[in-house]
């Protein structure tokens, strides 16, 4: 596996090695310690996730807090999407940037996502099966979220906002200022 810094600190895009012939192919999406001598991050995943959405539907930009923080690894096992991450670690120069990427089964990139972090994507392509690792369980209480299109976070979509499909939930969230406005007591760890 090949892992590549992004512009994000702790934040990575692992290119799996994937072995075709005649019978398909073959590629090991996760090994533990080979992540963590490259990276130098120990990673214990407790909760597989998986999602099917149409073209044009966005989710996000989600992530939780407190001691359910979650890292999360992102894989697209049918389709495309553009995978969007924000850092929401006050104390890092990158507090508020994104990163984004195009993640396929054709390509077959993953994004590891750390504590900290915001995560959306938008669907490239029909009947998109996406699947994510958590190293920490889903909490409903300990949910939060930014608007997707939030002027400050400036994040290129590449698509028309009346072509999106989004939650009743995900169109009326907050912008970070808002959000940070409403919670003073917001940790540099989300």
């Amino acid at each position: 596996m090949v892992i590549e810094e992004t512009n994000l600190k702790d934040c990575f895009v692992i290119i799996p090695h994937v072995f075709e012939d005649n019978r398909g192919y073959f590629f090991e999406s996760f090994n533990k310690n080979k992540f963590k001598d490259i990276t130098g991050k120990a990673v214990d995943f407790v909760q597989d996730n998986e999602s099917k959405s149409s073209k044009g539907v966005l989710r996000g930009l989600h992530f939780q807090i407190g001691a359910y923080e979650q890292s999360k690894l992102i894989r697209v096992v049918k389709g495309r999407i553009l995978d969007v991450c924000v850092d929401l670690r006050k104390n890092e120069p990158s507090f508020g940037h994104y990163f984004s990427v195009e993640l396929s089964d054709k390509n077959k990139k993953q994004v590891f996502i750390p504590k900290g972090f915001a995560h959306g994507f938008l669907v490239l392509e029909d009947n998109t099966v996406i699947n994510y690792k958590c190293d920490n369980f889903y909490s409903k209480n300990h949910e939060r979220g930014i608007i997707f299109n939030d002027t400050d976070l400036n994040i290129n979509w590449n698509d028309s906002p009346s072509d999106l499909v989004l939650s009743e939930k995900d169109k009326s969230l907050p912008t970070l200022s808002e959000y940070l406005n409403e919670n003073k007591s917001f940790s540099n760890r989300g």
